[in-house]
């Protein structure tokens, strides 16, 4: 891996420690973290095509070996645009139906830029989705049954999650997401 590769693979990992591991934005990632069983993948994909061929050969990589529970396909070469990573899950969705994995994997979605629908682009519920550059999280069904069973409360968890970002001072949301909710919010 070239240095440049590795800074940016380093950076999806701070912010994944710090954010959605620090704030327990996933509470059932805590685990997996701490078995390496979350891998970090770097694509180079620069179009539409290169980028699910890299997707389908991470699903494969999946079936292949069950000893990494979720993966992390980071794109920073591509996507760059909210609406166009938007419109992108839709071919990722039709990729899992083809191939014949919808219910054995699914993908969450993460971007620098997220924004849902009823949200104004400067509200902190926003960061829950936020990631360094343009990410696709690769999971197991069955792993997340098994988790979500053993939760006492997984339909609360947005809910939390959009609390506890709400809460956070501008110093503290700098100190977890860096810059960039600085140059956003300022």
């Amino acid at each position: 891996m070239k240095a440049s590769e590795k800074i940016i693979v380093d950076s999806v990992i701070r912010w994944f420690e710090q954010a959605v591991l620090g704030l327990n934005l996933c509470p059932f990632a805590h685990r997996p973290y701490q078995q390496h069983a979350i891998h970090f993948e770097l694509s180079d994909a620069r179009d539409d095509s290169a980028c699910l061929g890299d997707l389908y050969l991470h699903l494969r990589e999946l079936d292949h070996n069950p000893a990494i529970e979720t993966l992390i396909m980071i794109c920073p070469y591509h996507l760059q645009q909210f609406a166009d990573y938007n419109q992108f899950l839709s071919l990722a969705d039709k990729l899992l139906y083809e191939e014949g994995w919808s219910g054995v994997y699914q993908i969450a979605s993460f971007h620098p830029d997220y924004q849902f629908a009823d949200a104004p682009a400067a509200d902190k519920a926003n960061w829950t989705n936020r990631s360094p550059y343009p990410l696709f999280h690769l999971i197991r069904e069955s792993m997340l049954s098994a988790a979500i069973q053993s939760h006492p409360d997984p339909e609360g968890i947005p809910e939390r999650n959009i609390t506890t970002l709400r809460g956070l001072s501008d110093e503290n949301m700098k100190q977890i997401f860096g810059t960039r909710y600085h140059s956003e919010s300022g």
